[in-house]
């Protein structure tokens, strides 16, 4: 694995143990995206580290009480007025730092009996006007497939908004495929697509390409970062990926504190720091290029808002 990377295995102590208990997964793209360096903003996003099998008081394995949230096996429900299905539990790449590297897919993937739980849960549920096609990665699903599940959902009267949370355009960014672009341009929902992009230099070519097509079918597109120690923890990379996100069509949304699942203290920064970096991008930027502050708390009727 780490040959196939460019890196010597030297560098990496711990790193093949990390890898055994959260699988290593990149894409082409996104190693493209990337120097060859375990420090590369980019690539620390997906390289295993020994830092991960270090306990750390706090980060635990259900940081954001998903499994609370279920209503049925993979249809989560947090907050008032819409629903997250998990629609597959398949991704393009392993983030190191993701909330649900330990979530219990086998047990909680409402693909396992073709959503159909999920859907019904739905149906019955009148006050759920926006579901959230989450997972894993909702575009790792096939394009038949992914057509099968938005005609389902099509079917539910009371739902008026679709949210599709994905990185594959811009990891895998060949699959915004005409067939996906079609599907997107129909009418039935307001719809929006929420990119994850930390990073400028993951706009690649092909990536800025993915996301100015998607743009074109009328969706919101919208992008959620995380805030990584080493990765855009500094005003000049937060202000760079604002404005290389706009230049595609992706308005920079959301900025999260990070998570503290087990596995990816090393990647914490700080509140106070967060905030002094906002502020900081406030008089870099014009307001709309400024994401929210924001963490997620297990419980919590809302996200909660830090600055904006």
């Amino acid at each position: 694995m780490f040959a196939d990377l460019g890196l010597d295995a030297g560098l990496l102590p711990g790193a093949r143990a990390a890898a055994e208990s959260f699988g290593c997964r990149i894409t082409p793209e996104a190693l493209g995206a990337a120097a060859h360096d375990p420090a590369d903003p980019v690539l620390r996003q997906f390289l295993p580290a020994a830092a991960e099998l270090e306990d750390a008081a706090g980060f635990v394995v259900d940081p954001v009480g998903d499994l609370a949230a279920a209503r049925t096996p993979g249809l989560l429900q947090k907050y008032a007025g819409r629903a997250l299905l998990i629609a597959t539990a398949a991704c393009a790449v392993h983030c190191r730092y993701c909330f649900r590297r330990h979530f219990p897919y086998g047990e909680q993937t409402a693909a396992r009996d073709d959503w159909q739980a999920a859907v019904d849960h739905v149906a019955a549920a009148p006050d759920l006007r926006e579901v959230v096609l989450s997972g894993g990665d909702p575009l790792m699903l096939a394009d038949p497939r992914l057509a099968e599940l938005w005609e389902r959902l099509a079917a539910v009267p009371h739902v008026v908004r679709l949210r599709l949370h994905t990185r594959m355009p811009t990891v895998v960014p060949e699959r915004v495929t005409p067939a996906l672009l079609a599907l997107l341009r129909r009418p039935r929902f307001a719809t929006s697509v929420v990119l994850h992009v930390n990073h400028a230099a993951e706009l690649t070519p092909g990536a800025v390409a993915a996301a100015r097509a998607l743009r074109g079918t009328g969706v919101a597109l919208l992008n959620q970062s995380v805030l990584l120690r080493g990765v855009n923890d500094d005003a000049g990379a937060l202000g760079a990926l604002s404005e290389a996100l706009f230049a595609a069509g992706v308005v920079p949304y959301y900025l999260h504190l990070l998570d503290p699942v087990a596995g990816a203290a090393h990647f914490a920064v700080d509140e106070a720091t967060g905030r002094t970096l906002i502020a900081r991008l406030r008089e870099q930027l014009p307001g709309y290029l400024v994401p929210r502050l924001v963490r997620e708390t297990a419980g919590r009727p809302a996200k909660t808002a830090l600055a904006c």
